[in-house]
């Protein structure tokens, strides 16, 4: 039995002795109660010991209900008249009988009770001796306990971090779909793991630290845990957040105690999940000279520098903030080598669903493919969810397998937000809804470069009264300020639709996420983009961290240019609302069209959003050029 089984045996043993303690410990606190109890109601009985002499003048007299004589001992009981219990006793020789002492028998009923004066003695030294027996094995427990608080106190600045390695079913790269670059990056760090020798006979050093980066849902971590599977190696696996406590030097010591036991079990990997929890950026002067997150940090750089040659200790780092972490980290010899793990392409996501929907029964007409085609942006998370979203809507509707309609509707519970069917709108509230989702399907389906309408709803969805979903018809690289353009406008076209079928003041609160979007589409294209009129290709630093570091840090540009930049959003905004305007006035026709259909079937797709469009006109002045 190899090193890491013998580690998790010692572990489990470990658990099963305390789970045996513990119980013993319940045992004998209910046997120590029940002592008490028993002793507490022997001592409440008040049994009153009396002379025989008075026993026998007393029974002549007719006080006594009767008395009753055990065998083999020189001990009686009296149950006096109008009781109902024993309450007197007395002794008298065992050879000499009460009629012999003198008793009437007449006058009192006389019993006899066999007893051994053997289970007497013993039932004697039990209630002398369990008692003591019981404190004692208490009191060693309650010791025991305050040791083992002691020694938890002593292990405070211990690592936290979870050892993997030893699981039968491991995962290795052909586990995950996609991210084919990143496995490539990794694969170099596989082989050194497995074959060191190879390139130290050449001079080459492996790099000592890799950054994954990217997005939310990517599979960071799973790379991360595919390569130790790859390398057949140990995982040592701690969240950044782990590291840091109240106490001060706490995370430095456990970051220590870490790299002490990757040395030992080297070679191996050691994986700090969501590493911008501790790593941030020193120097912004909030916490102190003694700041632990700090101290943290620095003490990860310190053992980052200190392996000797020949440890095999690599370690993996996750984040999706790298903007924001110390340059120190980053520099040659630290994490010197960024892996980026970006969004699937509609290859990945077709093999990461089919990964996900492996295990689950599938009917013929479910097409992966076309799912893989509308699920642009989705990260692997999110195709895991619409998977497992799949099997539940299939499982709550009875289905022996997964529909191709079960599968379109967890698709869109992902993306848009449950449907809300028992949200009960008047009449007046549907008519609203429905010339507000077809101002926004209207405007996107005559502008050419907006991306085509997928299916306009007037059931609540999430947060929202109605959804207008457009789809692009393929993976884009980039954006073009064109396109954005036409963005802008459809947003704005749900407002717009409801200022000229209502009235300027009948205007509603259902716009507001549209207005929301559109300003902060705006922004970005001015301020990060570049395209703006008189600031074009000008970029200007916003920092979107944390509130403080946004307190600290002066804006990079003066009031003249912030005024500047809110001019430029607002032509955006204005120049939008009017092009939806324009479209909207010269298709008021086909706008009713479309309201009617949304009022009679609650929602329409894409073919027949276009059928009921056809013949919608661009007018010359909603051009670009």
């Amino acid at each position: 039995m190899d090193k890491k089984s013998l580690n998790i045996n010692s572990k489990n043993n470990l658990s099963n002795r305390r789970n045996f303690k513990n119980i013993v410990f319940i045992i004998l606190v209910i046997l120590f109660g029940l002592t008490l109890f028993a002793s507490s109601k022997q001592s409440t009985s008040n049994i009153k010991t009396i002379p025989i002499t008075q026993v026998i003048t007393a029974a002549n007299e007719g006080k006594y209900k009767s008395i009753t004589v055990k065998n083999n001992s020189n001990e009686i009981d009296i149950t006096p008249k109008g009781a109902n219990k024993v309450t007197l006793k007395s002794y008298t020789d065992p050879n000499t009988s009460l009629k012999t002492l003198g008793v009437n028998y007449s006058k009192v009923q006389i019993n006899y009770s066999p007893q051994s004066n053997s289970t007497s003695t013993w039932l004697s030294i039990a209630e002398s001796i369990l008692p003591v027996i019981i404190i004692a094995a208490i009191l060693f427990f309650i010791l025991k306990s305050a040791q083992g608080q002691g020694n938890q106190a002593l292990s405070f600045g211990k690592s936290r971090a979870r050892l993997y390695g030893n699981e039968k079913d491991k995962i290795i790269f052909k586990d995950i779909a996609g991210s084919a670059e990143a496995k490539q990056d990794l694969e170099e760090v596989v082989e050194f793991l497995k074959f060191p020798k190879k390139f130290a006979s050449l001079g080459a050093k492996i790099p000592k630290g890799v950054l994954l980066i990217g997005p939310p849902g990517t599979g960071k971590t799973m790379l991360a845990r595919a390569t130790a599977g790859e390398a057949n190696v140990p995982f040592f696996s701690i969240s950044g957040s782990e590291f840091v406590e109240m106490f001060v030097g706490v995370g430095a010591s456990r970051v220590r105690d870490l790299f002490a036991k990757a040395k030992k079990n080297a070679p191996c990997i050691i994986f700090v999940d969501e590493i911008d929890a501790v790593g941030r950026k020193r120097g912004s002067g909030m916490g102190g000279g003694h700041d632990e997150r700090e101290q943290t940090l620095n003490q990860i750089l310190v053992e980052m520098d200190g392996f000797e040659q020949g440890q095999n200790v690599i370690v993996l780092a996750a984040t999706n903030r790298a903007d924001v972490l110390d340059p120190a980290l980053l520099r040659p010899g630290r994490f010197d080598r960024r892996v980026g793990i970006t969004l699937p392409d509609r290859k990945d996501r077709e093999a990461i669903l089919k990964i996900h929907f492996q295990k689950k029964p599938l009917a013929k007409d479910v097409d992966l493919d076309a799912l893989a085609a509308k699920t642009a942006g989705f990260s692997g998370a999110d195709l895991a969810n619409v998977a497992n979203e799949s099997a539940i809507i299939a499982a709550r509707n009875s289905h022996h397998e997964i529909s191709q309609q079960d599968v379109t509707d967890a698709f869109e519970r992902v993306a848009i937000g449950p449907e809300r069917k028992n949200k009960i709108m008047n009449e007046s509230d549907k008519a609203t809804t429905a010339y507000h989702e077809a101002g926004h399907a209207l405007v996107g389906h005559v502008l050419p470069d907006s991306d085509p309408v997928h299916k306009v709803t007037i059931i609540p969805r999430g947060g929202t009264g109605g959804v207008t979903w457009f789809i692009p018809p393929e993976d884009r690289a980039y954006s073009s300020l064109i396109q954005f353009k036409d963005v802008l406008a459809r947003g704005l076209g749900g407002r717009i639709a409801e200022e000229i079928v209502l009235g300027p003041d009948r205007i509603t609160t259902g716009a507001g996420s549209d207005l929301q979007g559109a300003s902060e589409l705006a922004r970005d294209m001015v301020v990060n983009q570049g395209m703006g009129t008189k600031l074009r290709d000008q970029v200007f630093k916003v920092d979107d961290g944390m509130m403080i570091d946004r307190l600290v840090h002066e804006r990079e540009y003066s009031d003249a240019t912030a005024k500047v930049i809110d001019e430029e959003i607002e032509s955006l905004i204005n120049e939008a609302a009017t092009r939806a305007r324009i479209v909207i006035k010269a298709n008021l026709s086909y706008l009713d069209k479309l309201k009617d259909a949304l009022i009679e079937k609650e929602t329409i797709d894409s073919a027949e959003v276009a059928r009921i469009l056809d013949g919608a006109k661009l007018p010359k002045a909603a051009m670009l050029y």
